[in-house]
């Protein structure tokens, strides 16, 4: 059935203004679907660092994939193990031309997992070279020192990995958040509604 087709098996009479203006909505609702984000984690990632900016970037229509070293990976919930996840793609076997933006989670086991892990920071390389958003929170931006990618770049990251920051040459903020043209980059877990807000403004269309 079309769209009006529906509307008028509701009863519905709106107006050609309001018809547009539905319209308009659905189809920025469809563009958003086709902006895909990946975030790559595995074993020890802080969960909220992952849940939050996947679940608000769902809920605004994005398509959120997670890269994990295995099928199955374990959060790190504050001072404990959490809880499992699915991942949707193999960090051997991704793609990083199917993604818009990468999301680096952090937590110390993973990160400092991560950041040994050669395909990964392949990965992280490959979205820098295509000038595609990478948005690292907490321990994640130890994955940007590895890649060589923070020199002179204004960037925060856990107070714990600031001297590691410093060193490799970053313009270190020391603020909830911070934006250096692709990269943007969070202190900790309890700035990750500010980072999922940062990361959905940067990939929403500017029009809007």
């Amino acid at each position: 059935m079309s769209y009006n087709g529906k509307l008028a098996s509701f009863g519905m009479i709106i107006s050609l203004p309001v018809k547009e203006s539905i319209q308009s909505y659905m189809t920025k609702q469809e563009n958003l679907k086709e902006i895909s984000v990946a975030i790559m984690a595995t074993d020890g990632f802080e969960e909220v660092e992952l849940t939050v900016p996947k679940e608000e970037l769902e809920k605004h229509g994005f398509t959120v994939h997670i890269l994990a070293e295995g099928s199955l990976l374990k959060s790190w919930n504050k001072k404990q193990w959490g809880r499992d996840f699915k991942s949707d793609a193999l960090i051997d076997d991704a793609d990083p031309s199917r993604y818009d933006a990468l999301i680096l989670p952090g937590g110390v086991i993973n990160s400092d997992r991560l950041r040994r892990n050669k395909a990964a920071i392949e990965i992280v390389k490959k979205f820098n070279a295509e000038k595609k958003l990478i948005a690292a929170i907490c321990h994640g931006p130890q994955l940007l020192i590895e890649a060589d990618l923070v020199k002179n770049r204004k960037m925060t990251a856990h107070h714990a990995i600031k001297t590691d920051m410093i060193n490799a040459g970053a313009d270190y903020q020391g603020n909830s958040v911070a934006n250096d043209n692709n990269f943007i980059t969070a202190m900790g877990a309890e700035d990750v509604s500010n980072f999922a807000d940062h990361i959905i403004s940067y990939l929403r269309p500017k029009d809007e």
